[in-house]
């Protein structure tokens, strides 16, 4: 895997790359194969910023860290970097534990049914055959049973597992400042919020979150 460095008015060590390389080997141990990785310090004022961009097959991680030293911002920016892969992970787990419908519960739901109308498909042979001989065609029930009409059995799988919500705070959740609809796509991306409400330059009131297949979804508020 290759790594992308970009340094804009500033300079980056060895000690630095070879850093970031180990720590972006952590995460690929968490996401899976990581097929592009790219790394932007800069410096702002007093700040070191570093800024993080990988791609795997199946998602996208974005993430920034901001110190007064280069060594403290990447650090940062890894460990946002690597938070965002384990919640990816853990929602893909999540997925695949759900409860599906197994086969073979079909097969038995299906059997009782099956049984009875061979059943009654033998016992109405038998009467036709009676009746042609001139005797009075029996009823027919189904083997082994003394009832008067054939019993259906179906049986059900049970009842999904339901997952916890996930509540957060107003101080999490809510956007101090307005914004514009590509802010507020970075700083979800940025801050690692799965929920974010803001309003825009406007006035008008959105809702941000992130879908179970980790898409960022817009809902406009009427």
């Amino acid at each position: 895997m290759e790594i992308e460095f970009t340094a804009r008015q500033v300079k980056v060590s060895k000690g630095l790359k070879s850093g970031a390389a180990d720590g972006i080997g952590r995460i690929a141990l968490v996401l899976g194969r990581i097929t592009s990785a790219a790394l932007t310090f800069r410096a702002e004022r007093h700040l070191q910023i570093v800024e993080i961009s990988l791609q795997s097959r199946h998602h996208t991680i974005v993430a920034k860290g901001e110190s007064a030293s280069q060594e403290s911002a990447l650090r940062e920016a890894l460990a946002h970097a690597e938070l965002q892969a384990q919640r990816f992970r853990d929602r893909v787990r999540t997925q695949k534990r759900l409860p599906k419908a197994s086969p073979a519960t079909e097969v038995e739901a299906r059997a009782p049914r099956k049984a009875s109308r061979v059943a009654l498909d033998t016992a109405a042979d038998a009467g036709e055959l009676a009746g042609r001989n001139g005797h009075a065609a029996p009823i027919a029930r189904p083997p082994g049973k003394r009832t008067k009409a054939a019993i259906t059995v179906h049986s059900f799988p049970g009842n999904a597992a339901v997952i916890e919500p996930h509540i957060l705070s107003a101080a999490e959740a809510v956007a101090i400042r307005p914004m514009t609809i590509e802010e507020a796509v970075k700083e979800a991306e940025y801050r690692d919020k799965d929920l974010l409400i803001f309003r825009s330059i406007a006035g008008e009131l959105f809702v941000l979150h992130r879908r179970r297949d980790g898409k960022m979804e817009l809902v406009e508020v009427p």
